[in-house]
């Protein structure tokens, strides 16, 4: 299955070298950053690039979710968040998605949720951060193990 795993409004350049570690190492093929500032956009886009060059993966960089929408065309968007009240299984994620999560504790915006749909995977409704509730996600998604 090829989707795109991505990370919406980062501002810690930390999270995103965190994130784009752990979807690389899980052979995510392509990353995509949107909506990118603070020490992120300064700091952590050349780290990443660096390890995006370094493991031979793609590294998309767009302004916004809007964005991701036009160019991609996805068959669907997923915007992963613990805070998501309607819960999905691992196997039911469609082939050519958009996997997002959120680069803040505070998840998605009302906005940014109209453009995909918000969900969480069945048992994740806990919040332990973006990096370990992203890594649990994919696991679970890539491996089709039921949460």
């Amino acid at each position: 299955m090829e989707i795109v795993v991505g990370l919406h409004n980062v501002t810690s350049s930390q999270r995103l070298l965190d994130f784009a570690k752990l979807a690389f190492s899980l052979n995510i093929k392509k990353l995509l950053i949107t909506k990118v500032g603070g020490t992120a956009a300064q700091a952590g886009i050349p780290d990443v690039g660096r390890l995006a060059l370094k493991y031979n993966k793609s590294l998309i960089i767009l302004p916004d979710l809007k964005d991701a929408v036009e160019l991609f065309s996805p068959s669907k968007i997923y915007l992963f968040s613990p805070y998501a009240e309607k819960e999905i299984e691992p196997g039911s994620i469609q082939e050519n998605s958009i996997l997002i999560f959120p680069g803040i504790e505070n998840g998605f915006t009302k906005i940014e949720q109209s453009l995909g749909e918000h969900v969480t995977l069945r048992s994740m409704k806990i919040d332990v951060g973006p990096i370990p509730y992203a890594s649990a996600i994919l696991y679970c998604s890539i491996n089709g193990i039921k949460a």
